[in-house]
């Protein structure tokens, strides 16, 4: 509901707007409590915001929005917009979280598969981009996580690029491309190859990211 009355009342481009300041300001930089390598991730969720409160959002972000590049990300849309100030410089379908649950055997641990949602920063730029795997990759796949260090390197799952953010999460490529535009992720960003390189030299290191 509020997405509509936000598309009616202000255009598309403020509803990218106030889906950061959603972010930002009432989850207040919400981060995941632990990194994705084998944490347990918690999640949380906020109550909807009223029509008056989202206007006053968008007035708001109107005098505090970067003036640089910049990235937002709508986790409901799948839909990554690469702005520079209020123009959108450029559009990718994506892939983020699923939202679903994985219980390790025993109940020791569970992880919650979900895209942090809030304001972060581009921390490191990545070219073919290495993936340690956790040991949630492993469980969810009904194996034991190895003990050998060497067989939970993946040189192929990340793509050609990656942009880190975050506690060890990551916008980068995808082997699954017909997946993308849905939550399907467990946590990261996922792109398709030609968007992916564009955005990665496009985007310089420190460059902030709205995820909502």
């Amino acid at each position: 509901m509020i997405k509509k009355i936000l598309m009616w009342t202000f255009g598309i481009g403020a509803v990218l707007i106030v889906g950061l300041m959603i972010a930002g300001y009432a989850l207040e930089k919400f981060v995941l409590s632990k990194e994705a390598k084998g944490a347990t991730i918690t999640a949380g969720k906020t109550a909807p915001l009223t029509p008056a409160q989202v206007a006053q959002l968008v007035h708001r972000l109107k005098s505090q929005a970067p003036r640089s590049l910049y990235i937002v990300v709508d986790t409901a849309a799948n839909r990554l917009y690469v702005k520079n100030d209020q123009t959108v410089m450029k559009e990718a379908i994506v892939s983020c979280g699923s939202g679903d649950i994985l219980e390790e055997p025993g109940g020791k641990r569970r992880w919650v598969f979900d895209t942090p949602r809030g304001e972060f920063s581009v921390t490191s730029k990545l070219v073919n981009p290495t993936w340690i795997k956790p040991d949630w990759a492993f469980i969810e796949e009904g194996e034991k996580p190895p003990a050998d260090y060497n067989e939970r390197i993946d040189n192929d799952s990340l793509g050609d690029y990656a942009l880190g953010f975050g506690a060890g999460f990551f916008i980068h490529g995808t082997l699954y491309t017909r997946l993308l535009g849905r939550n399907v992720t467990h946590g990261c960003v996922r792109v398709g190859d030609p968007d992916l390189s564009e955005i990665f030299h496009m985007i310089p290191m420190g460059s902030r990211i709205y995820i909502y």
